[in-house]
């Protein structure tokens, strides 16, 4: 058998086709249609009650004055040391007193590590990170407790919003990674058994604040 002519053969039939535009099977299909209908109450509640029911930890501060507060509270009921946070801007907001649980640098050593996000989508209560955030890829995965703080502006109902202002954000330098995070990590590949804290943190923290 002459397998040569034969691949040729198919490679010609494949840039013959090539060659001339395939019409789109559904056109109707692609339209901006809405596929889910818009928010029927604020954001910040849409978020708050997704966010729950996927068992995440939901705290909202009025003001950067409470979330200094609300978040000093709970580390120190939590006994949290040492916290990983490579964000300065962060460092800044949950108040110098905890500086000293505080660590930029060793994140396989922490148990708890505090990051932002680029938005926090209400729909399906997921917080959309990058890679281009000063924490990187990892901080947001790595940690069995995951802190996100988040400002009421960061809102938006869907992930085709987030997406949209990730590129306005970036315009041409668009991060090389994109996650979103929708409650703790879980998983039911073992026996069909839900277990919580296999691919990623056990437990998601989500700081929203007003101002």
């Amino acid at each position: 058998m002459n397998i040569l002519p034969a691949k040729e053969n198919i490679l010609k039939r494949i840039r013959k086709a090539l060659a001339h535009e395939t019409p789109m099977p559904f056109p109707n299909s692609e339209k901006d249609g809405v596929v889910f209908p818009g928010p029927t109450q604020e954001l910040e509640i849409e978020f708050a009650e997704q966010f729950i029911q996927l068992q995440g930890k939901f705290i909202y501060c009025i003001n950067r004055q409470e979330l200094a507060f609300q978040f000093g509270s709970l580390v120190r009921k939590q006994d949290w040391v040492p916290i990983f946070c490579a964000d300065q801007k962060l460092i800044q907001l949950v108040g110098e007193p905890l500086e000293e649980r505080l660590t930029q640098t060793d994140l396989a050593g922490c148990n708890v590590a505090v990051t932002g996000c680029e938005f926090l989508v209400a729909r399906t209560g997921s917080i959309l990170l990058s890679s281009a955030q000063i924490q990187g890829r990892t901080a947001s995965v790595y940690a069995p407790i995951h802190i996100c703080i988040a400002f009421v502006d960061q809102l938006v109902y869907d992930i085709k919003d987030a997406f949209q202002g990730i590129r306005e954000k970036y315009g041409p330098h668009f991060p090389s990674l994109l996650s979103l995070a929708t409650g703790p990590s879980r998983t039911a590949d073992i026996e069909k058994t839900l277990v919580v804290g296999v691919h990623g943190p056990k437990e998601v923290y989500l700081f929203l604040v007003e101002a």
